[in-house]
């Protein structure tokens, strides 16, 4: 999977950069520069029409303060290709997710004196259904956009959730500990969402806990990706299925979560 998912970033950045459809690109870059044409917002990114040395490209971060006009480069690139964005109700063919280069705040400066860009829209405030929260500007991991956050926050008070009933009812504790008699197979966990990242590899992502398991051991936490929507705070019952070892390409691999799951509250 990691294989086929690296094949079609280098065929996706070929198609931009090179302007020629099958052409192949050396490499996937390092960084991209531009200046910012556009801000769209949405609770947990920023996406951002850059116009680069090799054309216009849009890019999305963890949200940050970025305004029209001004200069920025995007680090850590990982590109997707037909991305569909729900909370912007927009489709991007080829888009760049990456991390923003710099201390907190450079980019956020304003623009030169007079410069409008052609076509630049004020920043659109949406509600993804959850704010991700974390990373600032300077210091966005991109672990963070692809895959939900590899943990859930470090200190999300006192939980106590009653484990499920029924025969496939698990604890979250249960879960993580025995993954691998679990293993692609369906379970049932109640728990509390701890944190929510929406359309990241068009899947939504949910750190849930219910209070069982240990923080130092990492017990405690266990990654859902879903169609459904959820809020910090939300007590939901999860169905899915098992998954262990993982890997969504790029470097990011998750020894269990549950995947294909259905919420209810």
């Amino acid at each position: 999977m990691r294989r086929l998912f690296l094949a079609l970033t280098m065929l996706a950045w070929a198609a931009c950069a090179w302007g020629a459809e099958g052409t192949p690109a050396p490499t996937v870059p390092s960084t991209i520069k531009g200046r910012v044409l556009e801000v769209l917002d949405v609770e947990s990114f920023s996406y951002l029409r850059l116009k680069t040395a090799d054309g216009e490209i849009w890019a999305a971060i963890s949200k940050a303060p970025v305004k029209v006009g001004s200069e920025v480069t995007i680090q850590n690139i990982t590109m997707m290709k037909d991305f569909d964005s729900k909370s912007l109700k927009k489709h991007f063919d080829l888009i760049a997710f990456g991390a923003l280069a710099g201390p907190p705040g450079a980019a956020a400066g304003a623009a030169s004196s007079g410069a409008t860009a052609p076509g630049a829209a004020a920043s659109g405030a949406a509600s993804a259904g959850g704010a991700a929260g974390g990373h600032g500007a300077g210091g966005t991991d991109m672990a963070a956009m692809h895959a939900g956050f590899a943990k859930g926050p470090a200190d999300a008070g006192e939980i106590k959730v009653a484990k499920a009933p029924g025969p496939d009812a698990r604890t979250v504790a249960e879960i993580v500990g025995g993954k691998a008699q679990l293993k692609d197979k369906s379970v049932v966990v109640r728990g509390k969402v701890v944190k929510f990242t929406p359309e990241v590899l068009g899947k939504n992502w949910i750190h849930l806990r219910d209070g069982t398991g240990s923080q130092d051991k990492g017990t405690n936490d266990i990654l859902v990706t879903t169609k459904d929507e959820a809020k910090i705070g939300d007590v939901v019952l999860v169905k899915g299925v098992v998954r262990t070892d993982r890997d969504f390409g790029s470097g990011y691999s998750y020894a269990v979560l549950i995947e294909e799951a259905t919420l209810q509250r």
